[in-house]
């Protein structure tokens, strides 16, 4: 509807940061495969950054197969390379619980599908802090596509 925010990956953090600092009525913010990697050490972070730099091309490649699993769906034709920095973004993103909290209180209803054989992120970790503070679905069998 016109009151329903959506947003995928990394654009669920997009989103959610435009439905908080919004004074626009929202009245839904659904987030499908969030991108969740608070639970990770700085140096898996590193890790993925200096991999990009290094060797943009495999590293893009790789990714692609993570997203796509447990299909085997081609997304090259859907593939526009993003920059170190948006990587950086998506990767250092904290989602923080308070935020989330307030826009609930707002009257926003939070929405999260997680796959459960999710490549991209920890499924679990992320189900378990998303499922204490949202309505949240894990769909077992589902990549990062669900």
């Amino acid at each position: 509807s016109d009151f329903c925010v959506v947003g995928f990956s990394y654009g669920s953090q997009r989103a959610f940061e435009y439905a908080y600092n919004s004074s626009s009525r929202i009245d839904r913010l659904i987030l499908l495969s969030p991108a969740f990697f608070q639970n990770h050490k700085k140096s898996f972070i590193k890790a993925q950054l200096r991999y990009f730099k290094a060797d943009q091309e495999s590293y893009t490649k790789q990714f692609l197969e993570n997203v796509s699993y447990p299909s085997d769906i081609n997304l090259n034709e859907c593939l526009e390379v993003g920059k170190y920095e948006e990587l950086e973004s998506l990767l250092s993103y904290v989602w923080d619980r308070d935020k989330i909290l307030e826009l609930i209180d707002r009257g926003v209803t939070i929405e999260v599908f997680i796959g459960g054989e999710d490549k991209i992120v920890d499924s679990q970790k992320s189900f378990e802090f998303f499922s204490n503070i949202t309505t949240t679905y894990l769909l077992k069998e589902r990549g990062h596509l669900l």
